[in-house]
């Protein structure tokens, strides 16, 4: 589904809902008005219910707004206010929650008209909000590398690349807008959200007050409730991600080579290195003159403008698994002829305290020479000296709740190992020093350790720990740590 369709509809479903309001309901006071009423109020819950089935998914997006607002402000003159986003980001995930409950349960007072001065404000200043951090996504395209958001000299030609955010989230996972069009969506919304401010007295109510306040209590409650089961007790209940269940993530990938493979290289931009200037060449006329007129002494390659591949690169392209020296293993799981199991951390939880460690050590002198039986000579090493030395190593303290999961975890792997089942454990963020001590610590016996990146992780499956079953390249399940059972795993899976 695109915007387009989407947008084509939420106008059905307004209609329908105006309908009702009109001839049912009869509680209008202009329909138009009313029509948008019921346009913005599913916009907003069906824009926000795709947020909540991920909730974890808005909350890493989040915490890439924060990262990067973090660094922007840090050049300003408002830079007393940068320390407040990594507080905010280690609140990313109740934030999440607070941002989709709120637009959802506002979708649904627009609808049935509940507290209108309310709703119209709040609808203007979430919109506004909306607007001002995809306006800033968007914005960021013309800011040069290394170069300030708020210093507007150093904008240039705009260029996605330079974006650190690359996509706002608004609809999560299930439609992925360009920055650009999510900025111009919320534009757009700014006009009915002030129409809602200037004609509020004009604003449908349906029902009557009491029924209206218990529909709002009672939506928030339920949407909590409904947040909460995708993170909290399990994954996600359906999943817009690349590593569905039942992808088939080798094919996938290779198609995705492919498709990445047969992309042509069709202009060149370039840049003159004197007074600025921006051309823009088509590939012939650059080849021909890129050591005459278009020299790397005065002209400096800024893009690549190729031509679109047939199928868009997804997180299955950036697919790569390493074991802890660093040795490829991607193609174990791509490949795979019989159903292993790999467990997923994409990060580990704990403190980390350098120590400084004693241990002895022995030197040795080179000594005389000896004969053998069968008349060689061969030099004899002699123990010299036993010194005492010191060392730096890292301590690691668990996090309690992080402790139990992974206790939770060895005691499930064990069922799988002991029946001589692969198991793969991959852990993104930590070197491999922490993770053998993780291993050691838990009992992870019998497991390939393995590592990955950490945002890669995220993508897999929204659990740390969590679980997820490969064969022949498929992503068969996945499971979140509360969820698990060996047994049913067992018997449904690996039965044959």
């Amino acid at each position: 589904m695109n915007l387009t369709t989407l947008i084509l509809m939420i106008g059905a479903i307004a209609i329908l809902l105006t309908l009702l309001t009109v001839f049912v309901f009869k509680r209008h006071n202009n329909v138009l008005i009313s029509y948008l009423q019921n346009f913005c109020g599913a916009l907003f819950v069906f824009s926000g219910w795709v947020k909540a089935v991920d909730p974890l998914g808005t909350a890493y997006k989040l915490q890439d707004y924060f990262k990067e607002f973090e660094s922007t402000f840090q050049e300003t003159w408002v830079s007393f206010i940068s320390p407040m986003f990594p507080f905010f980001a280690e609140y990313n995930v109740a934030i999440s929650v607070f941002v989709i409950v709120f637009e959802i349960v506002l979708g649904i007072m627009l609808i049935v008209g509940a507290k209108p001065k309310f709703t119209a404000w709040s609808f203007f200043g979430l919109v506004a909000f909306f607007t001002l951090l995809t306006g800033f996504t968007y914005l960021t395209g013309y800011v040069q590398e290394g170069g300030n958001f708020f210093k507007f000299s150093t904008w240039g030609p705009y260029d996605a690349n330079n974006m650190k955010v690359k996509d706002c989230g608004c609809f999560g996972d299930f439609i992925k807008l360009e920055p650009k069009v999510s900025f111009f969506k919320d534009v757009f919304l700014l006009f009915p959200a002030i129409i809602f401010l200037m004609f509020r007295p004009k604003l449908h109510q349906l029902f009557s007050k009491t029924i209206r306040n218990i529909i709002v209590a009672i939506s928030t409650i339920l949407i909590l409730i409904y947040c909460l089961s995708n993170y909290v007790w399990d994954i996600p209940h359906m999943d817009f991600r690349p590593f569905h269940k039942g992808k088939d993530v080798a094919a996938t990938r290779i198609a995705e080579e492919e498709a990445q493979g047969s992309v042509e290289i069709v202009a060149w931009k370039l840049k003159n290195r004197s007074d600025g200037k921006v051309v823009e060449l088509p590939s012939a006329v650059y080849y021909k003159e890129m050591t005459t007129n278009y020299n790397k002494k005065d002209w400096e390659v800024i893009e690549q403008v190729k031509t679109e591949p047939s199928i868009k690169p997804t997180k299955i392209s950036e697919f790569e698994v390493t074991d802890l020296l660093s040795n490829d293993l991607t193609y174990t799981f791509l490949e795979s002829e019989k159903p292993l199991i790999l467990l997923v951390s994409y990060k580990l939880k704990a403190d980390v305290q350098q120590i400084t460690e004693s241990y002895v050590d022995s030197l040795f002198t080179k000594d005389t020479l000896q004969t053998l039986d069968n008349g060689k000579l061969m030099i004899v090493n002699q123990l010299d000296t036993i010194i005492n030395k010191e060392r730096k190593i890292n301590k690691y303290t668990w996090d309690a709740k992080f402790s139990k999961k992974a206790n939770t975890i060895s005691s499930f792997a064990s069922t799988f190992v002991n029946k001589g089942i692969p198991v793969y454990y991959v852990i993104g963020g930590a070197s491999p020093d922490q993770i053998k001590q993780y291993q050691k610590d838990f009992n992870l016996k019998g497991i390939e350790m393995c590592m990955a990146d950490d945002i890669l992780l995220k993508t897999l499956v929204r659990s740390n720990p969590g679980v997820m079953l490969w064969d022949k390249g498929k992503m068969v399940d996945k499971w979140h740590i509360n969820k698990l059972n060996s047994s049913e795993i067992m018997s449904t899976y690996f039965s044959k």
